[in-house]
Order: structure tokens, then sequence, then C-alpha cells
């Protein structure tokens, strides 16, 4: 035990909770919102008591919720998700994943997420009801990051592969899968996050690829490598693997997409957390991933910062810079400008993986007008993912909360703060305490009531 104590993966505020509880009434400090009736669900990875996954992505997934109405916390209740390898079995199919990664509502049903398999349907109250593969047509794994068209309401996904075809794009509509389509790509990419438009589909082909010689000696065996050029890929929506243009661009990784849009030229605009080698390899390691010495290469000393492409589909041009240079995580938005134009996107301080200036903080950008606002906490709270729920009747983009799960560093402690997204640095208008610490993890959704 004193041997996993000590994998940072596995220890202080990524450490696994041994059980899963459930509490009701839950203490708010300010005042909640009435208008926030639903559940707010977070993902995360949450290994069985005295086992060790190899990696932080590896872990059993365990979803932590808290049920808000007229005011009120009503209960917090944490649950692992329910797959085959969660009882110790393997059933050699797409259903063997963990699902720890993203939680989600579509169509009127809620999914666990993770990128190397079948998507897991669970219930409002976080009971696992199984893997789901959209009646026997889902044949590859789903991204943990699909996209909702918020005008047609048809989600937009794709799977990859360590084994041909490596990328696979799909769509759902109306509860049904009516898409697949392979797309060419030069090896076993590790494509953790996509983007789309109105009018295209971009692919983000970066140089983090599966390594055989890995297999068996970590828990993910993917690794950067120098050798795999970094590209975009800009798609038609409606066209396929001969349509897709290709264009290189400078070698960076991205876990994460803020949103990406066509500018009123014809040109993709798409914002993403980006890495260079050096701060890609400092986080990997952290999560217990294989790397190159960091010692030997240069590094930017941020972190991930918030970057744009600007892409020229016709002349197959793309220009690039960093938005900001402060390390940052888990960029969201307002759902309904998935696709189209935003102008604020939202970011959490990142020392949380890699100890870079940027403390534990909510931040607001202003992509219109190269602004932002800073929500700072005390220096030993982890800040999570905030994620956005609209306003009732709202009229502004920004009109509406965010929710973050924060976690002390060394504390038994979490709280759920949900702050007034149009005055981040005001500080959040209540805060619910929660029973328990809640691990570090990934993401989350809110899912109103009427929702699912």
């Amino acid at each position: 035990m004193d041997t996993l104590r000590s994998k940072t993966y596995l220890s202080g505020f990524m450490a696994p909770v041994p059980d899963e509880i459930d509490a009701i009434g839950l203490a708010v400090t300010g005042t909640l919102p009435a208008e926030l009736t639903g559940r707010y669900f977070r993902n995360g990875p949450n290994p069985l008591p005295g086992t060790d996954p190899g990696h932080n992505f590896a872990g059993q997934g365990m979803i932590h919720g808290v049920r808000l109405a007229g005011g009120r916390a009503e209960w917090y209740r944490n649950r692992w998700v329910r797959t085959p390898l969660f009882e110790g079995k393997r059933t050699g199919s797409l259903a063997d994943v963990v699902a720890n990664t993203h939680v989600i509502e579509h169509g009127g049903h809620i999914y666990a997420l993770v990128e190397n398999g079948l998507p897991y349907e669970i219930s409002s109250e976080l009971d696992t009801l199984g893997p789901v593969d959209f009646a026997g047509k889902l044949t590859t794994a789903m991204t943990a990051h699909p996209k909702e068209d918020p005008v047609t309401g048809d989600l937009h996904f794709f799977g990859y592969s360590a084994r041909p075809p490596f990328l696979t794009y799909h769509v759902l509509s109306g509860g049904k899968l009516v898409r697949s389509t392979e797309i060419t790509v030069p090896g076993p990419t590790m494509m953790h996050d996509f983007a789309v438009t109105e009018h295209y589909v971009v692919w983000l082909d970066l140089p983090v690829v599966f390594d055989a010689g890995l297999l068996g000696k970590n828990g993910i065996p993917y690794r950067w490598s120098d050798g795999y050029p970094a590209r975009l890929g800009v798609m038609p929506r409606d066209g396929g693997d001969a349509d897709v243009r290709w264009i290189d661009i400078a070698p960076g990784y991205a876990f994460h997409v803020g949103n990406a849009h066509e500018d009123d030229r014809g040109h993709i605009v798409l914002d993403a957390v980006r890495y260079d080698h050096g701060d890609f390899d400092e986080l990997w390691q952290v999560l217990g991933g294989v790397t190159t010495p960091v010692e030997s290469l240069a590094s930017s000393d941020t972190g991930g910062v918030l970057y744009r492409w600007v892409v020229d589909p016709g002349r197959r041009t793309v220009s690039e810079h960093a938005l900001d240079d402060a390390a940052v995580e888990f960029p969201t938005l307002n759902d309904e400008h998935v696709g189209r134009g935003n102008r604020y996107l939202y970011t959490v301080g990142a020392p949380f993986l890699v100890r870079k200036d940027t403390g534990p903080s909510v931040i607001k950008y202003d992509t219109a007008h190269g602004s932002r606002q800073v929500h700072a906490l005390d220096p030993h709270w982890v800040v999570g993912e905030a994620v956005f729920v609209p306003g009732q009747d709202a009229t502004a983009e920004d009109d509406g909360w965010l929710l973050s799960v924060i976690t002390h560093e060394t504390a038994d402690a979490a709280r759920l703060l949900v702050l007034d997204a149009s005055d981040v640095a005001a500080g959040p208008v209540a805060t619910v305490e929660l029973p328990r610490r809640v691990p570090a993890g990934f993401h989350g959704s809110w899912i109103p009531d009427d929702a699912a």
C-alpha cells in the first residue's frame, strides 16, 4: 500500500476514495439559484482499493453527483460505473472499458464515456444500466468528447484505435447511428478531442501515438513521437475521407478543444488548450505515462495554454498563436454556441497537474476583446472543470451559471462552487459543502430534470 501511495496519480488530491456513500441535506453558503433544478454529474478515475491501473487515465470510472432543487442541495452520492473490468472480468469486446472520462445527456439518455470503447448508459440515480452500441451499429470506440449540434440536435463523434481503422467518424441523429465513415491517418494517433463548425469537421492529428513496446508496461501505451507530424484536417460535414484537407501545424498536443467556428471570411477559428513537447511530457509523467526525459526538452515553462489556429480551407493555410500565457485546462462554453461563433470561454487554472505560475482559479476569457476575468481560490484548493448552465430566459451568451467541484489538497474536503458566469471575478454566489473529498477528475454535465 505504501508503494501505491507513492504514485502521484494515486495520492493527495488524486487519491481514490474507497467506497460509495450517500448524503442528504448538504450545507450551503450563500444562495443557490432556485432555477437550478437538476443534477450535476462529474466523472473521473477512481481505482478500486489496493489496485494500481498504471496511469491516471486507466482507473475505474466513478461518477459524483449533486442534486439541486428549489435553492437546496438535496443530496450527494458517488457510484462506480460497473463495467466488466470493474467486476474483474473481460468479454473481449468494446464493453471492456473503465468509462471514467465524461458523463453527458443526449436524447433523454445519460452516458458515461471513455475513448477506448462503448458508452455506458446510467440512470439519473447513478445506477449502471449497461453498454450501448446503438442497435449494433457502433463497432468502434466512442470519444469522450462528442459534439451536439445546437441547431440540428445531432451528436457528432468519432472513435480511434491502435489498430486499423485508426479513425472513424460517426453521427447520431434521433437516437440512431446514421453515419460511420473511416478517415485515413498515418498511424495510431491518440485523438482525444475534435471540433465541428456549421459546415466542417476539424480533426486534430497530433504527435502522441500508440507504442506497442509499452503494452504490459504502462496503463496507457501512448507517448509523444517527434516522427509523427502535427496537422489539422478540415472535412466538409457531408464529405468523407477523400474530402479532408490536411494542413501542417507546429508540433504540439491538445487534449481539449474550447470551440471552433467559421468567421465572416469563411476561415475556421479553432481554440484549444495546447502543450508543447516538454510541457506535455511533464504532465504525462505526473499522470503515470512514459516520456522523454523532461530536462532534455525545450519547454515554454507554462503548461497548457489557450491557443488559436485560424485555417483558410481553400488555400490550405493556417496561422496560429497563443491567446494567453496562463497555464489552464478544461475549456468550456455555453453549449448553444458549439460550432458557431462564441465570445466567451471558461477555463480553470491548472497547477493541479503541473505546478506553474497560474494558481487555482476559474478564468473567463473574452475572446472578442482579448481580456479575462479571474476568480482566484486559496492555493490549497484544486479546481475542477467549470460547466456552464444557461440561465432561465437567458438573453446573453454569458447569462448563466458555472458549476465546479473543488478539492482540498490535503484535507478530506470538497465543495461545489456556483458562480455567476457574467461576473466570474465576483466569486461564488453559493458554495455547497460536499460530505467527502472528491478526487481530482475529468468532465461533467448539468442535467436538468426535464432532460433525462
